[in-house]
């Protein structure tokens, strides 16, 4: 297997933990070129700028209750309010709403 065809298959979100709500409710933030997929990635590489990727990962992220995440140490990020539990099947459910959107 080639490394593209290895990073093809890889399903994996780098989810990085930050400070709680005003209510105590968990955050994790990731970036969004996690959110989009490998196939997805090199798709809309093609034909979209950064920004325009950037605003369509954040409109599938927002029907979720993803929000824009922007500081100094996280660019480029989308905050997902959530348990560690329900973090994989959010993945999935941005991805699906983003291939319904790319397709």
């Amino acid at each position: 297997m080639s490394p593209i065809e290895a990073d093809a298959t890889r399903e994996d979100i780098n989810w990085t933990r930050i400070k709680n709500d005003i209510n105590g409710n968990p955050r994790f933030v990731c970036d969004f070129t996690d959110l989009e997929g490998f196939t997805l990635r090199f798709r809309n590489r093609q034909h979209f700028t950064v920004p325009q990727r950037y605003a369509m990962a954040i409109r599938a992220a927002n029907q979720l209750g993803g929000r824009k995440y922007h500081t100094k140490s996280f660019g480029g990020g989308i905050v997902f309010q959530a348990y560690e539990g329900q973090l994989a099947d959010l993945a999935k459910r941005v991805r699906a709403i983003l291939e319904r959107g790319a397709a």
